[in-house]
């Protein structure tokens, strides 16, 4: 590890908004803050939003800044990226934010039944070779059930036609409540100001894509805790850019 991230580490030790949890710690370090994240550390009865995979935590910090009233934790295993996130909310005295370094795997176990509101997606890893490791798959929405509110809204940002198109047959195949989507966010007409201000904060990887000339794709959608999940049978073209000397298609494994 270099010096910066043994650096960055250290003084995320000392931040008071940065709870780190990873898989190598938990089963030895209890959380006791499941099901108290209210009363223990944002002092208020305001809704929890979780962003998953948060990277260096800018858009948690951004919508945070947006929602005052509203309570933002962003998620994420890398924690010399979070630093900055963390940093930033600190300077900035925002007290409706925290971070959690932690495995997505095992999101579950931080959060208690119906404690969060809603589930950000940003610019997720697609894994276009492991389903269960795709953040929309049935593996992780299953997880997210456990400590969702009952038709919590999960939003999905990503300049990945694969996972975009790899989640849409997910909330068709499963029958669930699509709010909203567009394969082309900042040429889609008709959006309304309130959403078009949430989807205007941009992270430091979407400004390189849209750099690129990548289209952004949106969706968010409604995920009931009743019903069984399945994955969709279906093969999706994969993302040329990414996938350079693989298949251009994959079969996608419909185990649970």
């Amino acid at each position: 590890m270099s010096k910066g991230k043994l650096e960055k580490f250290a003084e995320m030790e000392t931040f008071s908004n940065v709870f780190q949890y990873p898989y190598s710690v938990i089963d030895n370090k209890p959380f006791t803050m499941r099901g108290q994240w209210r009363n223990d550390y944002f002092h208020n009865d305001n809704p929890i939003v979780l962003e998953l995979g948060c990277g260096k935590g800018e858009y948690t910090v951004e919508l945070a800044k947006l929602y005052p009233n509203t309570n933002f934790i962003g998620v994420d295993i890398k924690g010399a990226r979070m630093w900055k996130g963390a940093k930033m909310a600190l300077e900035k005295g925002l007290k409706n934010v925290a971070f959690l370094r932690t495995n997505i795997e095992i999101i579950d176990r931080f959060f208690a039944p119906n404690e969060v509101q809603g589930l950000w997606l940003t610019f997720s890893d697609p894994q276009m070779k492991n389903v269960h490791k795709r953040l929309t798959s049935t593996f992780f929405l299953e997880r997210y059930r456990r400590f969702l509110q009952n038709n919590g809204v999960v939003h999905l940002k990503t300049d990945s036609n694969f996972l975009f198109t790899y989640t849409q047959h997910v909330v068709a195949v499963n029958k669930l409540n699509l709010l909203f989507s567009t394969d082309d966010l900042y040429h889609t007409s008709g959006i309304d100001e309130e959403t078009a201000t949430i989807l205007a904060i941009q992270t430091y990887y979407e400004s390189m894509w849209i750099a690129r000339g990548l289209n952004i794709r949106y969706m968010k959608f409604a995920l009931p805790h009743e019903g069984t999940l399945v994955e969709p049978d279906v093969e999706i073209p994969l993302d040329e850019y990414r996938s350079y000397h693989r298949n251009k298609r994959s079969s996608l494994d419909a185990r649970k």
